[in-house]
């Protein structure tokens, strides 16, 4: 990425050089959210992006023309029309080695950017297929001496063959059963009797099973950046899942409290160990940059169990460079960078590590289309800073485009997707909510504050019904709404 052929020697040369970067990185990505504030950072950075959430005013934000609506099917559509649209390839036309970012791409992005000369900054679309199973994440976490909840794996046709499974390997009879590949709140199923198989079996029979014990457990989620210097860690979050109020789907994620007071004594320590063990596997396996673990904490034992893996930038992204920059004095991303630009550079690792490991209560929220409607969007809130006042009530405070300028928790930053002419839809992504302070109590409860949130940013959507002849093409599936 540079004509310096000299080795990068701590923090101040690595920040110089990406900050004096003139190659164009791309952040290709329905919206800037999972590496907004990058920009800061890292010069020649532009997000290519499908929705405008920030209505032009973001000075790094590239929206190429849409001359008709688009029926994308899932992230990877929506990143494979932005590299294939006329106007971006005439932008990187004659550029050398330009990058390209993505969260989900496939084979057919890998096609497109090789027709074009760019390279994809993350590791091969086969091996991050490879790994994202729940089954292969398993065994590289046994190898690496990370144990998963007490499991076992196997095909189970029936219910007497699913519990003959559990009882060899003494799960008992409430099980947690989950098939390799997807969201992790459609591909998990909760089996202790015959009739919860008689409603799942649809989705698990021919499947590869990961078979577990149901624990008292509490849910969370790291970041890790795997390097040639070994595994650096962000953050370590818990959860947010499930609250009707702001998601229709069961166990579905509604974002991230971002706490160092949640997780007992000892937990943060256990997690981070654990996640650089398994950041350690992964780059033995060929793997290097950003990746994101659950964890699970059994809440009798205080015992720390790996969950899954999302071989990927991810939507715990925003928390954790916002964390590590504002805490630590530089986001984990850019250590993702060093490792697919052409330059050597040196830290000491545990010093860098150890700027992140103290940290104050943030929160981010997911924040879904609970209606079972499809309407006409006439009235969005903005991205930016709002103000709630002591009455639950909000106002737009100024347009921003960094999350760390909030003042005090009676501000937090929103970050709107769906905006005026464009169609709301049931567990639609509507916007991400994030903000200084906790809105989940220690019981894993909504607080009041999250509730009153929720309520007043879905308050300032207005929409009206369609029209018969109007076509609305929404997802198959609707996880391809996600676009956090």
């Amino acid at each position: 990425m540079s004509s310096e052929s000299s080795t990068l020697k701590g923090l101040t040369d690595i920040f110089r050089y990406l900050r004096r970067n003139e190659t164009p990185i791309y952040v290709i990505m329905p919206t800037p959210f999972n590496l907004m504030g990058l920009d800061q950072w890292v010069g020649g950075l532009e997000f290519i992006n499908y929705f405008d959430i920030f209505d032009g005013q973001h000075p790094r934000v590239v929206i190429p023309n849409q001359t008709e609506a688009q029926d994308f099917r899932s992230m990877e559509d929506v990143g494979n029309y932005l590299v294939d649209h006329p106007e971006f390839r005439d932008r990187v036309k004659n550029q050398k080695d330009a990058m390209a970012l993505f969260v989900q791409f496939d084979d057919k992005t890998e096609e497109l950017c090789e027709e074009i000369g760019l390279r994809i900054g993350l590791p091969s679309n086969d091996l991050r297929n490879r790994l994202d199973s729940k089954i292969e994440t398993t065994r590289l976490g046994n190898e690496a001496g990370v144990a998963s909840a007490p499991n076992i794996m196997g095909e189970a046709k029936t219910y007497g063959e699913l519990s003959k499974l559990a009882e060899r390997a003494g799960l008992g009879a409430d099980l947690v059963v989950q098939t390799p590949y997807g969201d992790s709140g459609r591909t998990t199923f909760f089996i202790k009797s015959k009739a919860d198989w008689d409603k799942n079996s649809g989705k698990i029979v021919g499947q590869h099973l990961k078979i577990m014990k149901r624990l008292n457990h509490l849910p969370g989620t790291i970041e890790g950046c795997a390097t040639r210097h070994g595994t650096l860690v962000g953050p370590v979050m818990t959860d947010i899942t499930g609250f009707e109020e702001i998601t229709p789907y069961k166990g579905g994620w509604c974002g991230n409290d971002i706490s160092p007071a949640i997780l007992p004594d000892g937990v943060p320590e256990k997690v981070r160990e654990m996640a650089r063990k398994f950041g350690d596997r992964l780059y033995s396996e060929g793997y290097k940059g950003v990746f994101c673990i659950d964890f699970l904490l059994d809440t009798d034992t205080n015992e720390v169990y790996l969950g899954e893996l999302n071989p990927r930038i991810s939507g715990a992204s925003p928390p954790t460079n916002l964390i590590t920059s504002t805490y630590g004095g530089c986001p984990l991303f850019l250590f993702h960078l060093l490792e697919f630009m052409d330059v050597d550079y040196e830290i000491d690792i545990e010093e860098v590590q150890a700027r992140w490991n103290h940290y104050d209560h943030w929160t981010q929220l997911i924040l879904k289309q609970t209606d079972d409607k499809v309407e006409l969007i006439t009235k969005a809130p903005q991205s930016g800073i709002w103000q709630m006042d002591d009455e639950g009530d909000i106002e737009f405070l100024r347009a921003s485009h960094n999350i760390n300028a909030l003042g005090n928790e009676n501000e937090a930053f929103y970050l709107r997707v769906y905006g005026v002419g464009e169609y709301c839809y049931h567990g639609a992504d509507l916007g991400c909510l994030l903000a200084r302070g906790r809105m989940q109590s220690d019981d894993r409860e909504l607080l009041e504050r999250a509730r009153l949130w929720n309520k007043a940013i879905k308050n300032e959507f207005h929409s009206v019904p369609l029209s018969p002849n109007t076509q609305v093409t929404l997802p198959s599936d609707m996880t391809a709404g996600k676009w956090f």
